[in-house]
C-alpha cells in the first residue's frame, strides 16, 4: 500500500488530503495553500479554531497560514492586507509525489490573482507540503519572474498554530541564547531559559541553530526551520482572544503559534532568482 492524495471538500471549500498507510494525514485547503489539519500517531497536532471563517475570502484562523508578501504590516508596499494576500487567495494544485511512506503535494500562486489586491510585481510562489510518519514539512518558495531592472522584496512567515492541551503547562525549549524582541513592551533581551506562557505573548527571535522542542504532555514536538532567519512565538492570552470574532474565548488555552519568519530584514531577489524557506514538525 502506498500513500495517497485525494481531492476533498474542507468545510465547503476545495482541498487535498494526503494520507499514509500508517494513518498519518494532512489536510490542505486550496484557499491560502493552508494546511488545516495534521494527524500524526492518532492525534491532531494543529489548532484550528471552531469559529474559523470558510467563505473563500477571509483568512482561515488556525493550521498553517502562509504570510506573503508581508508579515503583519511589515512589507514592501503600503496598503496590503495584514500578513499579505497569499492566505486570502486560491492557489493552483501542482505536482504530487507519492511513495510507500511519504506523500508530497505542491500548490502555486502567481501575481495575476494578486493584481486585484493592488500588487503589480511578477512572482511565482510555491508551497510544498511533505508528510512522512510522525512528521510534516511545509516549504515556501518564491521566484522573481519580472524585469531585470526590478528587485522583488518581501517578508514572509509560516504562521503555524500548534495544538496544546493547556497553554499554562507548555514550555518551549531551544531559544536560549537567542536575541528576543517583545512586541508588547518593545523591550529587547537575550533568552536565558525555556519560554512559558501565562498571559498574552508576542515575541520575535533570531532563529536558533538547532530545532526547538515544545513540551506540554507525554510527547515532545520538535520544530525545525531553514531559510527563514527569525522565529515568532505568539499566544493572544485571554483578553485579546475575547476580541477575536473567529476564536472562542478559551481558544488561547489550546494553541501556541511557533512561526518560521522573515520579519526585520526583507528578502530581496534580483530578476530570475529564487528563495526558499521551510518548517518541519516532528513528534519525538
Amino acid at each position: 500500500m502506498s500513500a495517497s492524495c485525494e481531492a476533498v471538500a474542507v468545510n465547503g471549500q476545495p482541498g487535498l488530503r494526503l494520507s499514509l498507510p500508517a494513518g498519518d494525514t494532512a489536510l490542505v485547503a486550496l484557499h491560502g495553500a493552508q494546511v488545516v489539519s495534521w494527524v500524526a500517531q492518532g492525534r491532531e497536532r494543529l489548532y484550528l479554531s471552531p469559529r474559523a471563517v470558510w467563505n473563500g475570502q477571509a483568512a482561515i484562523r488556525g493550521g498553517i497560514p502562509v504570510c506573503f508578501p508581508q508579515f503583519n504590516q511589515r512589507g514592501p508596499q503600503p496598503g496590503l492586507p495584514k500578513h499579505g494576500f497569499a492566505r486570502q487567495l486560491p492557489w493552483v494544485p501542482g505536482p504530487t509525489n507519492l511513495a510507500t511512506d511519504s506523500a508530497c503535494l505542491s500548490l502555486v500562486l502567481d501575481h495575476l490573482p494578486a493584481s486585484g489586491r493592488g500588487w503589480t510585481q511578477p512572482f511565482q510562489a510555491t508551497v510544498t507540503v511533505t508528510l512522512t510518519p510522525g512528521s510534516l514539512q511545509v516549504a515556501l518558495a518564491v521566484a522573481h519572474t519580472g524585469a531585470a531592472d526590478q528587485t522583488l522584496a518581501f517578508t514572509a512567515a509560516l504562521h503555524t498554530y500548534l495544538a496544546v492541551d493547556d497553554i499554562g503547562r507548555v514550555q518551549l525549549h531551544g531559544l536560549q541564547g537567542q536575541s528576543e524582541w517583545d512586541a508588547l513592551s518593545g523591550s529587547r533581551r537575550q533568552v536565558t531559559g525555556p519560554l512559558t506562557f501565562s498571559r498574552e505573548f508576542d515575541r520575535v527571535y533570531a532563529a536558533a541553530p538547532q530545532p526547538l522542542a515544545l513540551l506540554g504532555g507525554t510527547e515532545t514536538l520538535e520544530i525545525a526551520q531553514g531559510g527563514f532567519d527569525q522565529s515568532v512565538v505568539w499566544n493572544p492570552g485571554s483578553d485579546l482572544c475575547a476580541t477575536l470574532t473567529d476564536m472562542p474565548p478559551d481558544g488561547f488555552r489550546h494553541m501556541l503559534c511557533v512561526e518560521a519568519a522573515c520579519v526585520d530584514s526583507p528578502v530581496a531577489l534580483p530578476a530570475g532568482a529564487s528563495w526558499r524557506g521551510w518548517q518541519r514538525l516532528s513528534v519525538v
